[in-house]
């Protein structure tokens, strides 16, 4: 497994190991840099302590905006209407509950969101790259999601609730805001049974990658332009 220089660069990705399955190589730096040159070419950053590691698994899970799953409860609540959706008010307090032991939740209870990725993100932010979805309800954080956006690609990164599916919420506004933005994918990283019961789907890493590369380098949403609050469901 390569380890790399001080500059941005990684090995091509059909070299990344097939046990771990997506391990591509070591070392590098955590920073905005790197990680917009990651994302576009397909790599996102995974670990929990040193040394830093990237990956790009095969297949990709991805979830087209458009064909998200929504059930009938999911319907029944987005219909209630019983929350408020925002974007980008509370950026860190979002990643903060997404770094958060997921043991009251029943997920894994380890976390890999170091103080080291929360300083790279809130950098991301600040630069106009990462972003945050966020259901409030009775004026207090339920839930929420963040991910990158270059161009017309958006990256999930993590997710989280504190009421019943207060993260699908979150989820399905942000499928519907980038459905109509016309963008064609979010990556998910690798597939799980929540997400799997969402829609997401495999996609061939090769497919992955060149599709990236093309997206990443169109024009997408302006994201300081949208309203704080979205429209009701």
């Amino acid at each position: 497994m390569p380890w790399l220089p001080d500059r941005p660069w990684f090995p091509p990705t059909h070299e990344a190991l097939t046990q771990p399955n997506g391990l591509l190589a070591a070392g590098g730096e955590l920073t905005a840099d790197w990680l917009t040159f990651a994302y576009s070419r397909g790599i996102f950053p995974w670990f929990d302590e040193p040394p830093m590691l990237w990956w790009c698994p095969e297949p990709r899970t991805v979830i087209a905006p458009g064909s998200l799953s929504v059930s009938r409860s999911l319907r029944k609540r987005l219909s209630r209407n019983d929350y408020t959706i925002r974007v980008n008010t509370c950026f860190a307090d979002v990643v903060d509950a997404c770094s958060q032991p997921r043991s009251a939740m029943g997920d894994d209870p380890g976390t890999w969101i170091t103080p080291s990725m929360k300083s790279a993100y809130l950098e991301l932010h600040r630069q106009g790259l990462a972003h945050s979805v966020e259901c409030h309800r009775d004026g207090k954080l339920v839930g929420g999601l963040y991910g990158v956006s270059i161009g017309r690609m958006f990256f999930g990164e993590s997710m989280f609730y504190r009421q019943t599916d207060t993260s699908k919420i979150a989820l399905a506004h942000l499928c519907r805001l980038l459905e109509a933005e016309r963008y064609p994918l979010i990556d998910c990283q690798v597939d799980n049974p929540h997400l799997a019961r969402l829609g997401a789907l495999p996609m061939k890493r090769d497919k992955f990658c060149r599709l990236c590369g093309l997206l990443c380098a169109q024009t997408g949403l302006e994201w300081s332009s949208l309203p704080s609050t979205l429209p009701a469901w």
